[in-house]
């Protein structure tokens, strides 16, 4: 099983409580605080789909655009030294910095 459920473009976390023995997560990339839980993977699954549903029908409710995630940008200090190295790299190769960054992303992830 993955520690990740994926649901209309939203990212939740998996864990499990062996003291509780219920799986838990929370919904990840977003301001808002989503929970949900469940006994079983299959209704862990059930409740955060509903989760997000039921967020989704509060939001629009009241009228409010619900958050959501900011895939794709994020912000990252390096140190002064690797900076350096990643510009000089990028320069060297005619490549753009974004493009160098995610190709080190991409080899280390995935």
């Amino acid at each position: 099983m993955s520690n990740f459920l994926e649901y209309k473009g939203y990212i939740g976390s998996v864990t499990y409580s062996a003291e509780d023995e219920i799986f838990h997560g929370k919904l990840i990339g977003i301001s808002d605080r989503i929970t949900y839980d469940g006994d079983s993977v299959k209704s862990l699954k059930l409740n955060f789909e509903e989760a997000i549903d039921d967020y989704l029908e509060g939001c629009d409710e009241i009228n409010k655009p619900p958050h959501t995630p900011d895939y794709g940008h994020f912000d990252v200090d390096v140190s002064p030294e690797i900076h350096k190295k990643l510009v000089a790299f990028s320069f060297a190769h005619n490549q753009s910095l974004n493009l160098v960054v995610e190709e080190a992303l991409r080899r280390y992830v995935v």
